[in-house]
């Protein structure tokens, strides 16, 4: 009969010391409360709370978790309704907060972000709402973390998944894309015009400089030579005039005879002369080359026979009944 009530009591002992032993797992924090009022948090691991006396409240997931924030209709500033939906990443940083000060804390907090979305989005423009999704979540997140911070809950980050606008409005804005493409398309066609004639004129600017300073080097030239040239004849004349006041009349007939034989050649290279007349006896020209040989010879110190004398003109034919003067 002892031995019984001993073994009974034993195996009591040991179930109420299994039950008083609380395991709590890696990532949680549990709640425990005393005749139902909280009075500390149960770490991770093995915890000893007298049963009957001390239990179990809430379970809390510490780690950080995600609430959907389900897709809704936004009516923005401008009057254009659009799609929107979204995600909320959060962490429990007080487990008795999170436990007691809200009441279904998920819901809360799905609430929360849902509410705050629609406030945000509507003080914005459709374009503002489809360019400045950063802008959008930044906001959302402050206003978020402030209000749950009395629930012990850390929020991380807040994402826009999707913004959906109407059909027409998408058509639109494609329109308006391709349009707007079109006139960058337009400015650098006629940026590139620009450049082109741009660059045309100045190398014809150029060339026309180059074809200047050309015609100026070469009207220099052409001036220097009619200057070498003139310089020239100055010294053959001097010359000439030279051999003359010493007593040789020859140097006269050469230089007569050149200027003579100068006229004769442009007579005969004129592409408008088809008969030429010359106005003198070709023995005048015979004496002329005599006296221009005899020069020469003389120049080359030679001792030849002097030149024949030019040879009398002819009489010239009269008509008939006059006598020749």
């Amino acid at each position: 009969m002892i031995t019984t009530f001993a073994l009974t009591v034993t195996i009591l002992v040991l179930f109420y010391l299994a039950v008083s032993v609380k395991v709590v797992r890696q990532g949680y924090q549990y709640t425990i409360e005393r005749f139902g009022r909280f009075t500390e948090v149960a770490k991770p691991g093995l915890n000893f709370y007298p049963a009957f006396f001390y239990s179990v409240g809430r379970k809390i997931n510490m780690m950080e978790q995600v609430v959907d924030i389900p897709g809704q209709e936004i009516i923005t500033k401008d009057n254009a309704m659009v799609s929107v939906d979204g995600v909320v990443f959060f962490q429990v940083l007080d487990a008795a907060k999170a436990a007691y000060e809200v009441s279904e804390l998920y819901v809360a907090i799905m609430q929360l972000a849902t509410t705050n979305l629609r406030t945000v989005m509507g003080s914005m423009d459709l374009d503002e709402t489809l360019s400045k999704r950063d802008e959008i979540n930044a906001r959302l997140l402050s206003v978020v973390d402030h209000a749950t911070g009395s629930w012990g809950v850390k929020i991380t980050r807040v994402e826009l998944k999707d913004i959906r606008p109407p059909a027409d409005i998408v058509n639109a804005m494609g329109r308006q894309m391709k349009a707007e493409r079109e006139k960058r398309a337009n400015i650098l066609d006629a940026e590139g015009a620009r450049a082109s004639e741009i660059l045309r004129a100045e190398g014809e600017k150029a060339g026309q400089i180059l074809q200047a300073e050309g015609r100026r080097e070469a009207a220099f030239r052409d001036a220097e030579a009619r200057e070498r040239e003139a310089e020239a004849e100055a010294k053959a004349t001097q010359m000439v005039s030279d051999a003359i006041s010493a007593g040789n009349p020859q140097a006269l007939n050469y230089f007569i005879a050149q200027k003579y034989t100068e006229a004769v050649s442009q007579f005969a290279t004129s592409p408008n002369a088809k008969t030429i007349l010359f106005p003198v006896e070709a023995t005048q020209l015979i004496g002329t080359l005599g006296g221009i040989g005899a020069l020469a010879r003389e120049a080359l110190g030679g001792d030849g026979p002097p030149p024949a004398p030019p040879a009398a003109p002819r009489p010239r034919p009269t008509p008939f009944g006059q006598s020749q003067g």
